[in-house]
């Protein structure tokens, strides 16, 4: 009896532990998104636009397709979507865990397992591209307009992200997509509780000095910085 009562009171303990983590996590992401790094950076007679661009849930980057600077379509391919078409002018890029990303086009089909190794980083990562014709701004999609240097500087933090194979080039992960106009490829890093797709998004914006939060791991943390 008295051997019960000890693993209760472990048990207990344990439980009490994993409660104070979540909501010390939970209060933590939601104060030190707002906080702003680079909140006095200037967009006046900046001539590149990007964009950020959130689902509700996960945030992209999305850049021009070409331009003097980056011909993006050289390496992430249109004849790598449904599609094809290579009538577009934008490529949207998001970083995300690979399991989640792959095995789960909607949420209904979010298994415990998929949550679990990405939240404790268990599993590898994937990029996300997706070709757009057109991105129309609103609460969902804010422009930001960038120098040349700041562009450069955002393209080292995007290629990098993206894992090379033994040929140099990037890793198309054929047979998944979402659409007609999107691809996946592998990449290099681990999604985690404190490295997520937003994260990603944030640091890529914090890497061409653009307004961003301290740390987020939600969309919210990102666009509160743009209201």
């Amino acid at each position: 009896m008295q051997s019960v009562k000890k693993s209760l009171k472990i048990i207990g303990w344990i439980l009490l532990g994993i409660i104070s983590f979540f909501v010390l996590y939970v209060i933590s992401a939601l104060s030190i998104s707002k906080i702003s790094v680079n909140s006095d950076v200037s967009q006046k007679d900046k001539p590149i636009e990007i964009f950020i661009l959130s689902n509700g849930v996960h945030t992209d980057i999305v850049v021009p397709i070409k331009n003097d600077i980056k011909d993006w379509s050289k390496e992430i391919r249109f004849q790598q979507t449904k599609s094809k078409d290579s009538l577009v002018n934008y490529l949207a890029m998001g970083w995300g865990d690979k399991g989640f990303y792959l095995n789960t086009p909607e949420w209904s089909d979010l298994k415990a397992s998929t949550a679990f190794n990405a939240a404790f980083g268990l599993s590898s990562s994937a990029m996300h591209t997706t070709f757009y014709k057109n991105i129309k701004e609103g609460a969902d999609c804010k422009k930001i307009k960038i120098s040349v240097e700041e562009y450069q500087k955002l393209i080292i933090y995007i290629s990098e992200s993206f894992k090379l194979g033994s040929n140099k080039n990037i890793q198309w992960i054929s047979g998944y997509t979402y659409g007609n106009s999107d691809a996946f490829y592998e990449a290099n890093g681990s999604y985690n509780l404190f490295f997520t797709c937003n994260t990603w998004a944030n640091n890529a914006l914090k890497s061409a000095n653009q307004k961003a939060s301290l740390w987020t791991v939600t969309d919210t943390g990102i666009f509160f910085q743009y209201q």
